[in-house]
C-alpha cells in the first residue's frame, strides 16, 4: 500500500501529539486539526486518504460532521474512522450509522489503529463497482447511492444501504451473521452479532413500507438472504 495521507481531527493536545508523532514514525503523513472548522479548511486544500475523527469536539461533534461530509459530493467517499471513549454497543451503532467506516474506542494501540486504517482503505478501494442493480422491485444506483422500491425513492442510513447493496450484489445467497459483519462492517470492526439483527430489522421496516418485506428473508439456522423474485 502506498504512503497514507491522514487528516486527524482531535482536540485533546496529548492524544493529538501522540498520534501525529506515532503515525509519522510509521511513514504516514498526518495533518492534525483540533476542530472541525480547521479540518474543513484543510479539506479545501487537499483530500486525505482517510480521516481519523474524534467524537467529542468543540463546536460541531464528530458524528455531525460525518453526516455533513457524506452529503458532500467531493468528500463523501473519504473513509472515516471514529475515535472515541464511548464503548457501549448503542454508541458504536450510532457512530457507524452516521456513515463512518469504522469505530475505534480509546484507549487503543497505534499498531491496532494502523491495521484498522489499512483494512478500511482496502475495503473502500474495493468498492469500485458502479453497475446499476435492478432486482424485481429494487433499484440501486451506486454512484448516487439512490435506492428505489417499486419506482419510489427511499431513504436509509449508510449502514442499511451497505447491507442492502451487499445482499443485492449476491442475490439468493445465504450469509451468516459473521459473514455479514466481515463483508459489510469489515473484519476489523468489533461489533456484536446482534448488531446485524438490529440493522436487518431496520432494513425490513424500510422494505415493508413499500410492500417489499419478503425481499430479505431469514434462513433459519443459517442466516439471511435477498431473494430475486425474477423467474
Amino acid at each position: 500500500m502506498e504512503k497514507m495521507n491522514v487528516l486527524l481531527v482531535e482536540d485533546d493536545e496529548d492524544i493529538g501529539e501522540m498520534l501525529q508523532l506515532s503515525l509519522s514514525s510509521n511513514q504516514i503523513e498526518v495533518i492534525w486539526c483540533t476542530d472541525v472548522m480547521k479540518a474543513q479548511e484543510s479539506l479545501r486544500d487537499s483530500t486525505p486518504d482517510i480521516i481519523l475523527l474524534d467524537w467529542m469536539l468543540p463546536g460541531i461533534s464528530g458524528p455531525d460532521w460525518v453526516k455533513f461530509l457524506k452529503n458532500q459530493e467531493e468528500n463523501k467517499r473519504i473513509p472515516i474512522i471514529m475515535l472515541t471513549a464511548r464503548s457501549a454497543e448503542d454508541d458504536k451503532i450510532s457512530g457507524l450509522d452516521t456513515g463512518a467506516d469504522d469505530y475505534v474506542t480509546k484507549p487503543f494501540s497505534v499498531q491496532e489503529l494502523i491495521a484498522r486504517m489499512k483494512a478500511v482503505l482496502r475495503r473502500s478501494g474495493a468498492k469500485t463497482d458502479t453497475e446499476v442493480i435492478s432486482i424485481g422491485p429494487l433499484f440501486i444506483e451506486p454512484n448516487s447511492h439512490r435506492v428505489a422500491l417499486n419506482n419510489i425513492d427511499v431513504m436509509m442510513s449508510p449502514t442499511e444501504y451497505k447491507l442492502l447493496y451487499f445482499f443485492a450484489s449476491n442475490p439468493n445467497k445465504v450469509f451468516s451473521r459473521n459473514q455479514l459483519l466481515d463483508n459489510v462492517w469489515g473484519d476489523n470492526v468489533y461489533v456484536e452479532d446482534r448488531t446485524v439483527d438490529v440493522h436487518i430489522r431496520r432494513l425490513r421496516r424500510i422494505l415493508d413500507a413499500q410492500g417489499c418485506a419478503d425481499l430479505v428473508q431469514t434462513v433459519r439456522g443459517f442466516g439471511y438472504k435477498l431473494v430475486d423474485p425474477t423467474p
